[in-house]
């Protein structure tokens, strides 16, 4: 791995064929039309009925045998005979949206109110399908030396994620590596990031509800004052949580929501809190939610107030298995050159990607798709998100590429 990134990494010596698995252009043009289909009509985590629907319709034309899971969305598909022995790779991609109303001004805005794909699963959809595609003709060729396994994942936004259900409806049997993609908006089209080791972090939910005695803003005294909790569980909550744990594990907690009384004479009875803990590091992970309760009960306890807490569990960070990394390193060099690769950063976004590398090595590669040149960001999980279409070409072929590198055969 030392040479991972490197810039004096060199393609395929010159005079040996070009690696096949190419994207035809008319399967990128209906792959295109495929992305927009699905960002016209987002489906939430589990309720992907249309998306699975059009999903298997596509793999059965390409003469694919894919099987709905029995969560009742979702698929797994295999290419190129059974998959037995531990040495198939895994291709997987989430297929859900989410919850947010689409602002973009394109013709394939979203059709559903408050529902937009604004974190690229349509994307990731149709390049892993695009894969299967290009890599079924491939097997009828006689070219895929080893099985592939297509995996099209529900409800990764929804916590710990779709990929614990679907890890046991046994789609890991017979994997000896898994891979995938994430759109970057920081990165241009036609680039990827890549890193070993962690590349992600743990993500948790929290809920919080203080009760206490409420009254008249005149005689706060007589009453618990939840608005002034509230406030200070906000600000206090992560200052003592920094100086709990070790500050390189990169422990964050930020609140998104708080909701507390009707009226500016009258002090509430009940305040709720919601927001996300995120951990760089395993070990401060598994810490924290009994550093949490500690902290939140001090701080409740200072006004008098009842808290009830609701920690949900969420993912543990991606950590990128060595050998997956220079795979998917190789692979892009083998399509393009070693300058389409930079070294990424590891994020404190979240991703149930994780849940399978806990069973299989595997590394996830963020995929470019801003628009080269363009200044602005379009970030995910914002309703203007979009991407560079250009990038579903770049993602098939890195994946076709990894499965036939993967074999060894080339």
């Amino acid at each position: 791995m030392n040479q991972l990134l490197s810039p004096e990494s060199q393609a395929a010596p010159a005079g040996e064929p070009p690696l096949p698995g190419a994207l035809p252009e008319s399967l990128r043009a209906e792959l295109t039309a495929f992305r927009r289909d699905l960002h016209m009509h987002p489906e939430l985590g589990n309720q992907e009925f249309r998306t699975t629907a059009a999903i298997k319709e596509r793999l059965e034309r390409a003469g694919l045998e894919p099987r709905v899971l029995k969560l009742g969305t979702g698929l797994v598909c295999d290419i190129g005979g059974p998959v037995g022995a531990g040495d198939a790779l895994a291709l997987r991609a989430d297929i859900d949206a989410l919850p947010i109303p689409d602002t973009k001004n394109v013709s394939y805005r979203s059709t559903v109110a408050d529902r937009a794909h604004a974190c690229g699963h349509d994307m990731h959809t149709v390049m892993v399908l695009g894969a299967g595609v290009v890599l079924a003709d491939l097997a009828r060729k006689g070219l895929l030396p080893r099985p592939v396994r297509l995996i099209f994942q529900p409800a990764e936004e929804v916590l710990p994620g779709g990929s614990p259900d679907v890890i046991e409806c046994g789609v890991l049997e017979g994997v000896g590596r898994i891979l995938a993609v994430h759109c970057d908006p920081r990165v241009d089209a036609g680039r990827i990031g890549l890193r070993p080791g962690p590349i992600t972090a743990a993500c948790d939910r929290l809920d919080v509800a203080l009760t206490g005695a409420g009254g008249h803003t005149a005689r706060p005294h007589l009453t618990t004052d939840l608005v002034g909790a509230a406030a200070q569980l906000v600000t206090e909550v992560p200052a003592l949580l920094s100086r709990r744990v070790d500050a390189r594990s990169g422990l964050s907690l930020t609140w998104g929501r708080i909701v507390s009384g009707h009226a500016c004479n009258v002090i509430p009875q009940r305040a709720e809190l919601s927001g996300t803990l995120r951990c760089l590091d395993l070990a401060a992970w598994r810490a924290a939610p009994d550093l949490v309760h500690a902290a939140i009960d001090e701080i409740a306890g200072l006004h008098r107030a009842k808290s009830e807490i609701n920690y949900v569990r969420g993912v543990p960070p991606v950590v990128n298995e060595a050998g997956a990394t220079q795979l998917l390193h190789d692979a892009m060099v083998a399509r393009r050159s070693p300058y389409a690769i930079e070294t990424t950063e590891q994020s404190l976004g979240g991703e149930d990607f994780s849940w399978y590398l806990e069973h299989v090595p595997g590394a996830m590669a963020r995929l470019g798709v801003r628009r080269p040149g363009d200044p602005t960001l379009c970030d995910l999980h914002q309703g203007d998100f979009d991407a560079d279409e250009s990038a579903i070409k770049v993602g098939v072929e890195l994946f076709t590429a990894a499965a036939l590198l993967d074999a060894g055969r080339w």
